[in-house]
């Protein structure tokens, strides 16, 4: 289906499903999404914050066609999420098969390695957009206030298919890194919170990832039960466990090469 009919399929009346981008074959930790952490796994983590937002119409994780992504697939039915296959190294190529099959006037771009989505950080942001549906973007990365983790992105589907027409670059794989580093073309905007917590990484790609959050959420379940945390207590426990911070301090995030 051409970007155009894409677009002939949004409803009339503002829709926004999250699509959860996921795949097993993560370079640096192989299957990641698919480990347990506490009850769930980390896929399930960020699938129940995404059916937990305020304002969303519908969850859609989007992995590849890659055999060993039929168990992300599987798990995501599991949860009770539809799921939609597409190339695994174009990424929003995948984005465009969720808007396809699942129409939405803007989508909120999750990652699953990102296990401690606040609900109601996620509903800020779409919150924002709908009181301002003028926006192309809407982001808590535009200005990371914090912690990496918590990242979460809307964009308008127009401006998903205005992208695809680019056939290459970064943002096949990284899909809104065209908008969010053209603030001259497109409308943006960013969700900031006080006091920062930009220094804090909560997300998972090495084996040290896995090690704070696993202590992480051990000891926030005990602390306020089974989730999901508000990014407030995550923070507040982070900056009372100095020894729990730096399990991860090391970890450097990989670049987005342009």
């Amino acid at each position: 289906m051409l970007p155009t009919d894409i677009m002939s399929l949004m409803s009339s009346s503002p829709t926004v499903n999250v699509v959860i981008q996921a795949r097993a074959s993560s370079s640096r930790l192989p299957g990641k999404v698919l480990r347990t952490l506490g009850e769930l796994s980390v896929l399930g983590w960020v699938i129940r914050a995404a059916r937990a937002t305020r304002g969303v119409d519908g969850v859609v994780v989007a992995t590849s066609e890659q055999a060993d992504d039929d168990a992300v697939d599987e798990e995501a039915r599991r949860h009770g999420v539809d799921v939609v296959r597409g190339p695994l190294d174009d990424v929003l190529a995948r984005f465009l098969v969720a808007c396809e099959r699942h129409p939405a006037d803007a989508v909120v771009r999750l990652t699953a390695d990102c296990p401690l989505h606040d609900p109601a950080v996620l509903a800020q942001v779409v919150g924002m957009w709908r009181a301002q549906p003028e926006l192309d973007y809407v982001s808590t990365t535009l200005l990371r206030t914090l912690p990496r983790g918590f990242d979460a992105e809307l964009v308008r589907t127009p401006v998903l298919v205005d992208q695809a027409r680019q056939p290459e670059g970064p943002h096949r794989e990284h899909v809104t890194y065209g908008v969010a580093h053209d603030v001259e073309t497109y409308a943006c905007a960013g969700v900031v919170v006080a006091p920062r917590a930009d220094d804090l990484r909560v997300t998972l790609d090495t084996e040290d990832d896995w090690a704070l959050l696993d202590a992480l959420v051990r000891e926030l379940s005990r602390r306020h039960g089974d989730g999901p945390f508000a990014w407030r207590d995550v923070v507040a426990l982070l900056r009372a466990r100095p020894d729990l911070v730096a399990l991860n301090a090391h970890v450097e995030q990989k670049e987005v090469v342009a």
